[in-house]
C-alpha cells in the first residue's frame, strides 16, 4: 500500500532552502579514461556467436553468450547455485575474452549515443580550473598539493610563503606516461629534510613507499613494498619511520589474494627493507591490523588496533627509548570496546575522539600509566551533534560535527570549555583543521554542491577565516540552490535528502533525475562539489543525496541501523526516497536513475533487484554483489563488520534475502542497468560486476540495455586519472541521457 506524503514545508536558512517533509515509501514487493581498449574482434565474435538480439533496441545489440556451469554450494543445508563461478577467475584466456566482448558490445552502444561529445566538452571545460590541498607548515617551509586543472594527478610543491612561488616537490605525473601511477600519501620528516611518499600503480590498494631529499628532490635508495591501508609515521629525530606492511603476497594472488598477518617495522633511513626491524605482530589475531603514530614529542609509539573495518579500536602505547621495538608496548584501550582516535597528548595525558559511552562522540583524557578501564575522563562532552573529527592546534580543540549531515565546527580550550563555532557559509562539507601543538595557524576547505572546494587559513587563537585559495570554475554558483528535505522509510524512520538543481529547473514529473546513496561502514554523505554532479544538473537533471542508515550521520546508533541483520533498512531507506520523490511529483519512474559505487553499488543493485519497477536506469559501480563470497577475495572479510559473515546461519539468512547476484528473477524487466568496474580492483574484485552482469543479462526480459562497462589500468577509484574520471563520467551521463529520453538543457 502507498501512501502519499505531505507537501514540503520549507524554511530559508543561510540563503539555502530547508524544507521538512513527511512522506513514506511502499511496502516492499517480492571522475579521460584511455579510449575504449582495443578489442580483437574475432574474440568478441566467437564469444558472441551464440548470443540472443534484444528486441527493439534500435542499436541492435546482442548480449555475448555466457557460460553457466554447475557449481553448488551448501549453506547450513541450503543449496546455492552459482554458475557463474569461473568469472571470479580475473587473468583466465575465458575471463578476458568475456570482458573483451561485453566491452565491445557497451562502447559500441555508448559511441551511438550523439550527446556525448557535448557532455565530454562542457565535463572537460568544467574540469579545467586549477585546485590547490591543503598546506601544512613542515619545517621553514609549506608543502601543498596543485593540479593546474586537467593534469591527471596533482603535484606536490614547496613554498617559503603562503603567497610565495610554488616550487615542484614531487610531480606524479613524470611517474608514468598515462597518469595511471599515483601518489598514495605522504610524510615529511621532523626536520623538514626528508618526504616519505607512496605510490600505487592502475588504481591498486598496493602501495610502494619510497624517501625523497627536499632539498635536492632526488629519491634515496630506501624502498618499502606491499603497504596497504596504512601509512608512515616519522621519528622525532627523522632518522627513520614505523609503518605497517605485509608479507609478499604470492605470484598470482597479488589482486585477489586474501590479506591478513598485517604486521608494525621500523625502517632507518638508508637501509635495505630486509633490514627493517620488527616492532609488533600478532599471529594469535591474523586479522588485526595497526596504525602506528608516533607522538609529536617524540616520547610514545601509539598503534592503534582494528579489525577489519569495525569501528571499535583498542590502542596500545610504547615508550620509546634509544633502542627501536625493544620497549614494552602495553595496552591503554583493550578488548575493542569502541571508537579511540589519538588526537594529541601533554606527556602522559593521551587525547581521544571516542563513542564509548557516547554514542554522538566525545573527547576524552587517557593517562597512560594507569591501566584500563580507570585511567581515562571526559574533557569535552557529547554534543547534540555527531563528532567526526578532532585535533589540537596550539591550545584549542577544533571539532568538526554533522548537524543533519552539514557540517558544524566548534572551539574549546584545553580544559574542554566552548570557545564559540567556526563560521560557515552555509550547507556544505569541510575537511582538514589539522596541525600540531606548536602551530599558530591551520587549514581547511569548504565545499558544498554549487560551491567548489575552497581552502581557507584559520587563525585558532582568533576564530578568523581567510580565503588561501578560491578556485574560479566556468560557471555562476548563484544559479543553483539546495534544499534538505526529510521523508519516512519503511518503518517510520525520518531520513535526510538533499535536492540540487539549476534555479531555472522546477522539478516536475518530466525532471531527469539522479539520486545517490551509500549507505554503509559508518561513513557520512555530505554535501560536497563535483564537476560531473554539477554537468548534470547544468543539463536539467535533479541531483538528489540520501543520507541512508548503515552511514555516520547520527551516530553509531545510525550505522548500527542499517548493518548485518539489519541492512535491509538501507534498501528500504533508498527506496523511500525514491518513492518519495515521485509521490512529491518531482520526478517519476521512466526518469529517476540512482547510482552508487562499492557499497553504494551493492545499494543499487539490491534496489534494481527489489523494486525493479520503481526506476528508469540504474548505475552500479565497482558494487559488492556476490554477498556469499565477498570475504573470500583480497580485504573482503573485513566488510563482515557491516555485512556479518556467510559462515554465520543467522547472518546467511540476511545476506542471501538481499545479495543482488542470487536475486535478479529470470522473466524480469529490468531497467536499463550500466554497471562498472576495473580490472585492477583490488578491493571489491571486478569478479563482483562480472557475476551480476551476466546473471543480469540471463534473467533480463525487456528490451532495455543491460551492459557493463570495464575499465583497464584502474582500480577501485582512488588516484584514477583525470583523464580517465573525464571519460567514465562521459560514458555515465551519455547512457542515462539516453535510457530517460532526456534532452539535455545545457551539454556544451
Amino acid at each position: 500500500m502507498r501512501t502519499q506524503g505531505s507537501r514540503p514545508k520549507a524554511r530559508v536558512l543561510a540563503g539555502v532552502v530547508v524544507s521538512v517533509a513527511v512522506g513514506c515509501g511502499p511496502n516492499k514487493n517480492t571522475e579521460p579514461p584511455d579510449p575504449p581498449p582495443a578489442v580483437d574482434r574475432s574474440s568478441a565474435a566467437r564469444a558472441s556467436a551464440d548470443a540472443t538480439p534484444t528486441d527493439g533496441d534500435p542499436t541492435g545489440f546482442v548480449y555475448p553468450s555466457t557460460e553457466r556451469v554447475d557449481v553448488v554450494d551448501d549453506y547450513h543445508g541450503q543449496a546455492v547455485a552459482d554458475p557463474y563461478r569461473w568469472l571470479e577467475d580475473l587473468d583466465s584466456a575465458k575471463t578476458r575474452a568475456w570482458v573483451e566482448a561485453q566491452n565491445a558490445l557497451t562502447f559500441g552502444y555508448l559511441g551511438q549515443i550523439s550527446e556525448r561529445d557535448a557532455i565530454r566538452a562542457r565535463m572537460t571545460t568544467l574540469w579545467n580550473y586549477e585546485r590547490w590541498g591543503l598546506p601544512s607548515r613542515e619545517g621553514s617551509r609549506y608543502v601543498v598539493s596543485r593540479n593546474d586543472g586537467l593534469q591527471n594527478q596533482s603535484v606536490i610543491y614547496t613554498l617559503d610563503r603562503l603567497d610565495g612561488p610554488p616550487e615542484v616537490l614531487l610531480d606524479p605525473n613524470a611517474l608514468s606516461p598515462d597518469g595511471t601511477v599515483a601518489l598514495a600519501g605522504m610524510k615529511v620528516s621532523p626536520d623538514g629534510a626528508w618526504l616519505a611518499y607512496g605510490t600505487s600503480a592502475s588504481g591498486s590498494d598496493w602501495q610502494t613507499w619510497h624517501v625523497r631529499d627536499m632539498a635536492t628532490t632526488q629519491d634515496s635508495t630506501d624502498r618499502i613494498d606491499w603497504i596497504k591501508f596504512t601509512g608512515v609515521t616519522w621519528t622525532k629525530d627523522s632518522r627513520g619511520f614505523y609503518y605497517a606492511g605485509y608479507d609478499a603476497p604470492e605470484q598470482g594472488e597479488e589482486l585477489a589474494g586474501v590479506n591478513y598477518d598485517q604486521k608494525v617495522y621500523f625502517h632507518r633511513l638508508g637501509t635495505p627493507k630486509r633490514d627493517d626491524v620488527l616492532v609488533y605482530a600478532r599471529p594469535d589475531h591474523k586479522e588485526w591490523s595497526f596504525t602506528p603514530e608516533v607522538t609529536e614529542d617524540g616520547k610514545y609509539l601509539v598503534l592503534t588496533v582494528r579489525i577489519g573495518t569495525d569501528r571499535r579500536k583498542s590502542v596500545f602505547v610504547q615508550r620509546l627509548g634509544r633502542s627501536v621495538g625493544k620497549g614494552p608496548i602495553r595496552p591503554v584501550v583493550s578488548d575493542f570496546p569502541a571508537s579511540y582516535a589519538f588526537i594529541a597528548n601533554d606527556g602522559p595525558i593521551f587525547y581521544f575522539r571516542t563513542d564509548d559511552q557516547a554514542p554522538r562522540g566525545r573527547v576524552v583524557a587517557i593517562d597512560v600509566r594507569k591501566p584500563p578501564g580507570r585511567n581515562q575522563r571526559e574533557l569535552i562532552a557529547q554534543a547534540p551533534y555527531t563528532l567526526r573529527g578532532a585535533s589540537l592546534v596550539g591550545d584549542t580543540f577544533i571539532l568538526r560535527y554533522l548537524e543533519d549531515a552539514h557540517a558544524r565546527v566548534e572551539l574549546f580550550d584545553r580544559r574542554g570549555r566552548s570557545q564559540g563555532a567556526v563560521a560557515l557559509p552555509g550547507l556544505g562539507a569541510v575537511e582538514g583543521f589539522s596541525g600540531r601543538r606548536r602551530d599558530s595557524e591551520t587549514f581547511y576547505a569548504y565545499s558544498s554542491f554549487a560551491t567548489p572546494r575552497t581552502i581557507m587559513r584559520f587563525d585558532p587563537q582568533k576564530g578568523r577565516s581567510e580565503v588561501f585559495r578560491a578556485p574560479k570554475v566556468a560557471f555562476s554558483p548563484e544559479d543553483y540552490v539546495t534544499e534538505q528535505v526529510f521523508f519516512e522509510s519503511r518503518d517510520g524512520t525520518r531520513v535526510p535528502m538533499f535536492l540540487s538543481h539549476h534555479r531555472d529547473v522546477t522539478p516536475s514529473p518530466d525532471t531527469p533525475t539522479y539520486l545517490y546513496g551509500y549507505g554503509g561502514f559508518n561513513i557520512a554523505i555530505t554535501p560536497r562539489f563535483s564537476v560531473p554532479d554539477l554537468v548534470w544538473m547544468e543539463m536539467g537533471g535533479l541531483y538528489a543525496v540520501a543520507n541512508l542508515r548503515g552511514g555516520g550521520e547520527y551516530g553509531e546508533a545510525w550505522h548500527a541501523a542499517g548493518t548485518k541483520r539489519h541492512k535491509q533498512n538501507v534498501f528500504d531507506d533508498f527506496i523511500g526516497a525514491a518513492q518519495w520523490l515521485v509521490d512529491q511529483g518531482k520526478t517519476s519512474p521512466s526518469k529517476l536513475a540512482i547510482g552508487g559505487r562499492s557499497n553504494g553499488g551493492l545499494l543499487v543493485g539490491a534496489a534494481i533487484t527489489q523494486r525493479p519497477d520503481l526506476f528508469g536506469a540504474a548505475l552500479p559501480g565497482v558494487g559488492v554483489m556476490d554477498m556469499l563470497r565477498f570475504n573470500r577475495f583480497t580485504i573482503g572479510w573485513a566488510w563482515e563488520s557491516d555485512y556479518g559473515s556467510p559462515q554465520d546461519p543467522a547472518h546467511f539468512e540476511a545476506l542471501r534475502a538481499y545479495s543482488p547476484y542470487h536475486n535478479l528473477r529470470s522473466g524480469t524487466a529490468y531497467p536499463p542497468t550500466l554497471v562498472y568496474t576495473a580490472d585492477h580492483d583490488d578491493r571489491v574484485v571486478p569478479g563482483h560486476s562480472y557475476k551480476f552482469t551476466a546473471a543480469l543479462q540471463h534473467a533480463h526480459a525487456g528490451d532495455a540495455p543491460v551492459m557493463i562497462r570495464v575499465d583497464t589500468k584502474s582500480g577501485h577509484g582512488a588516484g584514477k586519472p583525470t583523464a580517465k574520471r573525464i571519460e567514465e563520467w562521459t560514458d555515465l551521463w551519455g547512457f542515462l541521457v539516453a535510457n530517460l529520453k532526456m534532452t539535455p538543457r545545457r551539454a556544451g
